[in-house]
């Protein structure tokens, strides 16, 4: 199971009541949301190996040096001084959510929970990267439609949607993706060039919209051979369409870089077995009375300890 951890963090930020605090008042809904997602999920699913997939760049340069739009309506001004790995971006995050974080990470090092994240991407592509060649099922669990790319049936890889809440989650397949979007889910990462995705600053193709770049998709198989069509007087596309697409022809060069979510970065070998007991209970005992996550925290250990009968 992969989660991709900030969706999950915000969404229980926003989901769960501000009126849960620590014992100094200190806002703890977002911890807490994530521990009983966690337990929910586990307990649901029951995986072997879990990891926290992480944002060690929520806005990689690299994919801004393609499209300066990515991703730049969540920027906050100014940017962030030039370091190692070049420069990082400020994302807008609610004041009570971001001293959360830290205490997030806390929580899960003393559970003994993977967090694996890469310097210079996002948590998709550590997701991407580690269900690629798993090895054995994968469950990714993201609101975030870009993932529904990495779905894949012959490799037992799916998505666990949570966009209308965790305990409402769907289970994205091929066919599920077939079904919502007319397009295999192989074909869905140019889809989503295609149509853009004003969440993620990316504007698509002017009057190329979700219909029609499922059938165009459909028609012509993937970006190369439509591009390629379009170049093409004697393929079948309407006037308006090549005209469409041959004015793109920019954004379509780089775009789907951009969309693609990596899928073999070097991450080294992170033990992701899920532990059936805190590695550091002590640890974890201190934070649950520092922070007031008393049942959270107990209701999460109770979920890991009963994987053990």
């Amino acid at each position: 199971m992969l989660l991709d951890t900030a969706s999950l963090y915000f969404r229980a930020y926003f989901g769960v009541p501000d009126s849960f605090k620590a014992p100094d008042g200190t806002p703890v809904n977002a911890v807490r949301g994530l521990l009983d997602f966690i337990s929910r999920l586990v307990g649901d699913y029951q995986p072997t190996h879990l990891a926290c997939c992480w944002d060690n760049d929520w806005r990689p340069q690299w994919r801004v040096d393609l499209i300066p739009s990515y991703k730049s309506h969540r920027v906050v001004a100014p940017l962030r001084t030039e370091g190692e790995g070049g420069k990082h971006w400020l994302e807008e995050v609610p004041d009570p959510l971001e001293t959360q974080i830290p205490v997030i990470e806390d929580v899960l090092a003393a559970f003994g929970i993977a967090v694996v994240g890469a310097d210079g991407y996002e948590a998709d592509d550590v997701i991407g990267t580690l269900a690629t060649g798993a090895g054995m099922p994968v469950d990714i669990v993201t609101g975030d439609r870009d993932l529904f790319q990495l779905v894949d049936d012959d490799a037992d890889v799916r998505v666990l949607y949570v966009a209308r809440g965790v305990g409402r989650h769907e289970r994205i397949t091929n066919g599920v993706v077939k079904e919502k979007y007319g397009v295999d889910a192989t074909q869905y990462a140019d889809l989503a060039t295609l149509r853009g995705d004003a969440s993620d600053g990316l504007p698509g193709v002017s009057g190329i919209g979700e219909k029609i770049a499922a059938s165009l998709l459909r028609k012509f198989g993937d970006m190369e051979s439509l591009r390629a069509a379009a170049e093409d007087d004697g393929a079948e596309l309407s006037p308006g369409q090549r005209r469409k697409l041959l004015d793109a022809a920019d954004y379509l060069e780089v775009a789907p870089r951009v969309v693609a979510v990596a899928r073999d970065l070097d991450l080294g070998a992170p033990d992701l077995t899920l532990p059936l007991t805190p590695v550091d209970p002590e640890g974890l005992a201190a934070l649950s009375e520092r922070w007031g996550l008393d049942s959270p925290a107990a209701r999460l250990v109770e979920t890991l300890t009963s994987l053990r009968r």
